[in-house]
């Protein structure tokens, strides 16, 4: 059976024409007050912090980044990342890393300034890590959350031209005023050190 194909008629036409006629830059864009779906770092999952547990920025152009804080959950990983997620707890760390297999999710864009170190200038200048265990467990520092976290800071400083050494790749107790251990003395400061810098 042929049938004759629909004719266009000229109003249909003439609004083709002026919606083609105004400028993409006029229309809203689709992204606006969306989160972002990928992760900054390439490997990591992108699991959101609550936009009530960091602080909105531009930097390195806010704020210079020159640190890496190196901290230890207290939790295990999903718990950690619950608690990111809950706008009640007004904390968070741009990443996280899971201790059985090196899994890193990003939970804040390093553009922004999350509230891992407890000091506001530490927070505007650092990245901050977290890693899946506790302080005196050593067990949960296994090879593959070394690596992978190496592998992490290795390319933060890369990034920002941080040096890749002992002055500015720090732990939560290092941080002026704080009441934190982690990540603690079961830390091994030596080893990871050595993995950054042949990442």
């Amino acid at each position: 059976m042929d049938r004759a194909a629909p004719r266009l008629s000229r109003r249909r036409l003439l609004k083709g024409a002026a919606l083609a006629a105004v400028p993409y830059a006029l229309l809203p864009d689709p992204r606006a007050g969306a989160q972002p779906q990928s992760a900054d770092y390439p490997p990591a999952e992108w699991r959101p912090a609550s936009t009530a547990n960091y602080t909105v920025s531009d930097r390195p152009g806010t704020y210079a980044v020159d640190r890496v804080i190196i901290h230890v959950t207290q939790e295990t990983y999903s718990d950690a990342l619950a608690i990111f997620a809950d706008p009640q707890k007004k904390v968070s760390a741009h990443y996280v890393v899971r201790s059985a297999d090196g899994h890193v999710a990003q939970c804040v864009r390093e553009a922004d300034i999350a509230w891992h170190a407890g000091s506001w200038g530490y927070n505007t200048r650092s990245v901050g890590i977290e890693h899946e265990g506790w302080v005196d467990r050593p067990e949960y520092f296994t090879d593959a959350l070394y690596q992978q976290s190496a592998r992490l800071t290795a390319a933060i400083c890369a990034k920002y031209g941080i040096p890749r050494d002992r002055e500015h790749i720090i732990g939560h107790y290092q941080v002026p005023g704080t009441d934190h251990t982690d990540p603690g003395p079961e830390w091994d400061w030596v080893r990871y050190i050595r993995m950054v810098n042949f990442s």
